[in-house]
């Protein structure tokens, strides 16, 4: 089976830690974070055409088919080949845009991984995450697809493996807007570089999370209910939020209490993509 008319997985991330180290002359903030995956995935099927198009079968209400992530990624990989072939994608969303869980990112990532198996390219993981970074910081994490240590913008990544608990995730009924964040006058962009070590043994703070908070009063008021159940910890700059669980009993129930007044996932944290598995 080639691969044409499957469904490929393209999963969520969360940011474990996220710390701003400085910030470089071209306006790009230095971090150290910890991407985790999880089994929380939209779902992605390619169709070959005959027209060299590349093209969405579903458009997104209120993006431009050209500026779709996917459509961006396949045309950035006909344009490194120069090859002419075509490609309709068709996109199962599952994952909220907007919510730092790296959707259209991940989109954008199983995009080029497959298509450069579909269209026999032969591009090596590292040159496909080179062309990732060009389509944004989160892509290359998706085509390694493993938990990473990541520092740079979130480009420089090292292979991690941390507990896979039981994830819940809140969207708060808003976009937090990552430029707006990262704009922000106070703040912290000079925090002390830690190691790997010192995450592992507990240091995991989001320097984002006390900016959001006090600019976006749904993510405040979702950080605050799913307090009750876990500690509450904001992925990226949001607006998605989560909390871990030892036992999936104990997930469940918070999910079953949140999602009587919150959008609510119940997923898991994965060290390996799903997209590394179903290419096996």
């Amino acid at each position: 089976m080639t691969g044409w008319g499957k469904k490929w997985p393209a999963p969520a991330k969360i940011n474990l830690m996220l710390r701003i180290t400085g910030q470089r002359e071209d306006g790009y903030h230095l971090l150290q974070t910890v991407f985790q995956l999880t089994d929380l995935c939209d779902w992605l099927t390619f169709r070959p055409v005959d027209d060299g198009r590349i093209s969405l079968h579903t458009p997104i209400p209120g993006v431009a088919e050209e500026m779709n992530l996917t459509v961006r990624a396949a045309n950035l990989l006909k344009q490194e080949i120069g090859c002419q072939q075509g490609v309709c994608i068709e996109i199962e969303k599952n994952l909220p845009m907007g919510g730092g869980l790296g959707g259209g990112s991940s989109d954008a990532a199983t995009t080029l991984v497959i298509l450069n198996r579909l269209w026999k390219l032969g591009l090596s993981v590292e040159r496909l995450m080179q062309l990732g970074l060009q389509l944004g910081a989160d892509v290359p994490v998706f085509i390694y697809g493993h938990a990473a240590w990541a520092e740079g913008v979130g480009e420089i990544l090292k292979k991690i493996d941390v507990d896979e608990k039981w994830l819940v995730i809140i969207k708060p009924d808003c976009h937090v807007d990552t430029k707006e964040i990262f704009s922000v006058k106070d703040l912290t962009r000079d925090s002390k570089s830690i190691t790997m070590a010192d995450f592992i043994a507990g240091q995991h703070q989001n320097d984002c999370v006390a900016v959001v908070r006090k600019i976006y009063q749904p993510v405040e008021k979702a950080l605050v209910d799913l307090a009750r159940f876990s500690e509450a910890r904001l992925t990226g700059t949001g607006a998605c939020v989560f909390a871990q669980f030892d036992c999936k009993e104990s997930a469940v129930e918070a999910y079953e209490t949140l999602k009587k007044q919150w959008q609510v996932y119940l997923t898991k944290g994965l060290n390996r993509s799903l997209l590394l598995d179903a290419l096996v």
